[in-house]
């Protein structure tokens, strides 16, 4: 079992840019500290976490997608998500350094936390 607690706790750095983001070591090292995301790569190298939920009704969807939208303002680290009856895709990735840093895997780690 993976032990997201450590990041969890932690708060999202916003990031002003001019920093790079992980390699894909880091990027698997990080990996093994949350459950079920998958990394993938957008064109240019881009590198992002992806999960994908499943729900009872269009009500948990929107439930669901709405606590995430509220752990994203609180920590100033906005997920695309994309969402309809009884699923929600979240893809994590820092849009100033166009890949992922530790601020991605905490916000992942705290949308692993919600319950509906």
């Amino acid at each position: 079992m993976n032990d997201t607690s450590d990041l969890h706790d932690k708060n999202c750095i916003p990031c002003k840019g001019g920093i790079p983001p992980f390699a894909i070591s880091e990027i698997h090292k990080y990996l093994k500290k949350v459950d079920g995301w998958d990394v993938k790569k957008k064109e240019g190298e881009t590198y992002f976490l992806e999960k994908n939920f499943t729900f009872e009704n269009f009500l948990q969807s929107q439930k669901f997608v709405n606590k995430v939208g509220n752990i994203a303002e609180q920590e100033g680290h906005h997920p695309d998500i994309e969402f309809g009856w009884g699923y929600a895709k979240i893809q994590i990735f820092t849009h100033k350094i166009k890949g992922l840093v530790e601020s991605d895997f905490i916000l992942a780690a705290k949308v692993d936390k919600i319950t509906i």
